[in-house]
C-alpha cells in the first residue's frame, strides 16, 4: 500500500511540475531537473502512465510559443528517451504527436546546414527521435545512425563523454531490425567496440548497446557472424562482462520489485545477447566454454531469487543443445549438465525452469542419437556415453524424471511447446 501511494505522489509531483514549467529559464531548467529526478523515482508502469500524447503536444506548443527554450525541452526529452529505452517501454505516442513532426523537420533542417551545422544539437535531436518512437523512415535512419556513431567514437573518459556515449549508444540500440547499409555503421561499431576492449573508455550499459546495435543488424547481415564471433570475440566478451557485474551485485538484497537496479537490466540484455548468438550462430570455438561457466555461475548465484534471470539462464543452456556446432562433449565440459541436474532437483520448482529443464535433458538425447549417426568414433562415442550416464546415475537422475510423469501434460498445456508427453523420450537410451 505505501509503494502505491509513493508512485501516485511520483505522478503528481510530474504533473505538478509539468503545468508550472512557463518561468524564467533558469527556474525552468531547476524544475525540469526535478521532474528528472521524480521519472528516476518511478516504477515501470508509473512511467508508462506519464507518456502521452497530450504531454508531446504541449511541450512542442510551448517551444512554438517561445514558453520553453529548445535547450530545456531536450533537457527533458533526453531523459524521458533515456529512460525509455532503458526499461524497454512500449508506446505509440510521440509518432502522433505534433512534436514529432517538428522533430523531423529540425533534422531535415540541420542536416542540410554546412559550415553552421550544429552537430551538437543535431546529435540531441537525433537521441530523441530514436529513443521516443518507433518510425524511423529510412532517410531519418541513416541521418541519425550517422550522427550518433560520430558521438559514441569520442575516446575522451571523462564522466560527462561516457555518459553522452552511453545515451547515443542506448538510443541506436533501439533502431530494431531496420535495414541500414553496412558502409553506414560497421567500421564505427567495430572502433567503438575495439577500443573498449583495449581501454575500457565506455560504462557497462553502453558497450552492451553497441553489441546489441550489432545484433540486429545480423538478421539483415548475416557476413557479420564472423565478425561477431571470430573478431569481436563476443563469447569472450560477455564472459568478462557477466563476471564483472557478479563480482559487483549484492546477492543478498531482496530484489526490488519496483524500478529495477541497473546492473540487473544490464544481465538480462547480456543474457538476450547471448540466447541470440547461440540460436543464430553455426560457428564454434572454446571460447564457449567459457562462456557457458559464467552463465552457470551466474545460475547458481540467484539461489531461486531473480527469477526471469534464473530462467533465461537455463533457456540459454538449453539453447546451446540444439545449436549444431555444440557438442555433448562441450556441454559436459563446461558443466551444463550438472547445473540443470542441479535445478530440477530443488525442493521447490518453479513450472516455466521444469520444463526447460525436462527439454534441455529431451534434446541431450536427442543429440546423442545424432552423434552417433554422425559416425563418431566408435570408442570415443562409448567414453562420451558413460561419462553421460554416469553423471546421470550419480545424480538419481532417471528416479527424478520420472517422479515427473504427472506433471508432463500440464507442462506442455501451459507452454504449448516441443515437451514430449512419453516418459522415455527424456530419458538417455
Amino acid at each position: 500500500m505505501q509503494m502505491e501511494k509513493y508512485m501516485t505522489h511520483c505522478t503528481k509531483m510530474f504533473k505538478k511540475l509539468f503545468e508550472e514549467l512557463e518561468g524564467c529559464d533558469e527556474e525552468q531548467k531547476r524544475k525540469i531537473k526535478e521532474m528528472n529526478e521524480t521519472i528516476d523515482g518511478m516504477n515501470k508502469e508509473e512511467f508508462k502512465s506519464i507518456l502521452t500524447e497530450e504531454i508531446f503536444n504541449k511541450i512542442s506548443k510551448m517551444i512554438e510559443d517561445k514558453k520553453m527554450s529548445m535547450e530545456n525541452a531536450i533537457l527533458l526529452l533526453k531523459h524521458i528517451g533515456y529512460c525509455k529505452a532503458l526499461e524497454n517501454v512500449y508506446v505509440l505516442c510521440f509518432e502522433r504527436s505534433s512534436l514529432y513532426k517538428r522533430f523531423k523537420e529540425m533534422i531535415i533542417e540541420e542536416e542540410k546546414k554546412k559550415e553552421e551545422k550544429n552537430e551538437m544539437f543535431l546529435a540531441d535531436l537525433c537521441e530523441c527521435y530514436i529513443s521516443l518512437s518507433y518510425d524511423y523512415p529510412p532517410e531519418f535512419l541513416y541521418i541519425c545512425v550517422t550522427c550518433l556513431l560520430k558521438v559514441a567514437l569520442k575516446k575522451e573518459g571523462d564522466e560527462e563523454a561516457q555518459k553522452e556515449a552511453e545515451i547515443a549508444l542506448l538510443a541506436l540500440s533501439k533502431a530494431g531490425y531496420y535495414e541500414i547499409r553496412q558502409e553506414l555503421f560497421l567500421k564505427e561499431i567495430k572502433e567503438i567496440i575495439k577500443c573498449h576492449q583495449e581501454n575500457h573508455n565506455l560504462t557497462r550499459l553502453a558497450y552492451l548497446s553497441a553489441w546489441d546495435f550489432l545484433f540486429f543488424r545480423l538478421s539483415n547481415e548475416r557476413s557479420l557472424e564472423e565478425v561477431i564471433t571470430k573478431e569481436l570475440h563476443f563469447a569472450r566478451e560477455a564472459r568478462r562482462e557477466l563476471e564483472e557485474l557478479m563480482k559487483c551485485m549484492d546477492w543478498t538484497r531482496k530484489e526490488d520489485r519496483g524500478k529495477e537496479a541497473k546492473d540487473i537490466l544490464i544481465i538480462k540484455g547480456w543474457l538476450h545477447l547471448i540466447i541470440c548468438n547461440i540460436l543464430s550462430s553455426k560457428l564454434w570455438n572454446e571460447e564457449l566454454v567459457g562462456l557457458i561457466r559464467s552463465i552457470i555461475q551466474l545460475l547458481r548465484s540467484m539461489k531461486n531469487r531473480f527469477r526471469d534471470i534464473r530462467i533465461q539462464c537455463v533457456f540459454s543452456l538449453r539453447c546451446l543443445v540444439v545449436n549444431k556446432a555444440c557438442s555433448v562433449e562441450h556441454l559436459l565440459k563446461g558443466g551444463a549438465i550438472d547445473v540443470i541436474l542441479e535445478e530440477i532437483r530443488q525442493p521447490t520448482l518453479d513450472d516455466k525452469i521444469v520444463n526447460e529443464s525436462l527439454l534441455f535433458f529431451m534434446n541431450v538425447s536427442e543429440k546423442l542419437k545424432e552423434e552417433k549417426n554422425d559416425e563418431m568414433e566408435e570408442a570415443k562415442e562409448k567414453e562420451l556415453k558413460k561419462k553421460v550416464f554416469e553423471k546421470m546415475e550419480e545424480e538419481g537422475y532417471e528416479d527424478t524424471i520420472t517422479s515427473f510423469n504427472r506433471t508432463l501434460s500440464s507442462l506442455k498445456e501451459q507452454y504449448s511447446n516441443g515437451l514430449s508427453l512419453n516418459i522415455s523420450d527424456h530419458l538417455l537410451m
